[in-house]
């Protein structure tokens, strides 16, 4: 049917890529760059919820992918495996297989709220401020787990690679890439629905014009808070996943650098457009790459590339337009439509 050809298309090629990296016809390097483009799908498209499609700015997106990461770590780390703060594993090891996407929805389900908590007292204001607390909550995620010496503290918290050697064991396929590859599709199809239902209406409205929507009707403050725990939530989830593909986390990854990396992701790819934050967080990931042999010269050239994109096409790749928007064609193949 057309109205799930986009569906299809996408399980298609999740089998094809977990066929290959199965079989080891990429190298490990390819098989790395495609995970932290799923992971940066998901970091951009959820950061794009709040600052395109509500109109805010929130710069603190590392802070709640920090507290994902180290939830879901812990969780995995204390329940299947020995350590030895934590002691013998609570579970059988081999139920990790079946209870990993519990344990990343359990850090996703805390970085939302930790969202709450920041929700509640920065929309109460207006203007710039979301993003100064935002900010805030970065340094003070960061700071906290920097102190906390039972979780490793700066020194930074392992052990995860043995969750993935214990689902190994069971049933030998790629797990991270597979959930990987499972999470970022779900996250771009709950936020399509998302923005377009009439939360999602609602949100673009406060975009446009708060009073006028308060006006009409909307209740602005608790549309704010629901799109901010979801886009917090979605950040915690792309942490829980970045930490078990690393099978290591430090304090030092979720600074101010990772979230300005999101947003650049977000206007690479147009305010407002969650085609443009797919592609834009496969360009920038591919472009982060390339440029890997400069190491710190890159993070002089990434940022006058975005200098001239703000010159040259201030609205990004995509403005805040969608792919069936360019490509109208694309309505007839991926609409409903009776009969079919």
């Amino acid at each position: 049917m057309r109205r799930h050809l986009g569906l299809w298309l996408y399980l298609a090629f999740s089998l094809v890529i977990l066929a290959v990296c199965h079989y080891q016809a990429l190298t490990a390097y390819a098989q790395l760059v495609l995970m932290f483009i799923g992971i940066n799908i998901i970091l951009s498209s959820s950061l794009n919820l709040i600052n395109g499609y509500m109109g805010e700015f929130s710069c603190g997106h590392a802070g709640f992918m920090a507290v994902g990461a180290y939830v879901s770590s812990i969780l995995n780390v204390w329940l299947f495996t020995s350590h030895k703060v934590f002691g013998p594993p609570v579970l059988s090891p081999s139920s990790a297989v079946y209870l990993f996407p519990v344990t990343l929805l359990a850090g996703a389900c805390a970085a939302a709220l930790a969202g709450l908590l920041v929700a509640f007292p920065s929309f109460r204001t207006r203007g710039d401020y979301l993003a100064i607390i935002t900010l805030a909550v970065n340094y003070i995620v960061k700071s906290s787990v920097e102190n906390i010496q039972v979780i490793g503290g700066a020194r930074g918290f392992m052990g995860m690679r043995k969750v993935i050697e214990e689902m190994e064991a069971v049933w030998r396929i790629p797990w991270i890439m597979f959930w990987i590859l499972v999470f970022t599709g779900l996250t771009v199809w709950v936020l399509h629905r998302f923005v377009s239902s009439s939360y999602g209406k609602g949100i673009v409205a406060i975009r446009d014009d708060e009073i006028a929507a308060e006006i009409m009707g909307v209740d602005t403050r608790r549309m704010k808070v629901a799109a901010f725990m979801l886009s917090s939530g979605m950040a915690g989830l792309a942490g829980g996943l970045f930490a078990h593909i690393l099978g290591y986390i430090n304090p030092g990854t979720f600074t101010i650098m990772k979230s300005t990396e999101v947003m650049v992701m977000v206007y690479l790819g147009g305010m407002g457009s969650l085609s443009g934050s797919v592609l834009s967080a496969v360009v920038f990931t591919l472009i982060l790459e390339v440029l890997r042999p400069l190491q710190v010269i890159k993070w002089v050239v990434i940022p006058l590339l975005l200098i001239l994109l703000m010159l040259l096409r201030p609205e990004g790749i995509m403005g805040n337009r969608e792919l069936t928007d360019v490509f109208p064609g694309l309505h007839r193949w991926f609409s409903a439509h009776k009969g079919v």
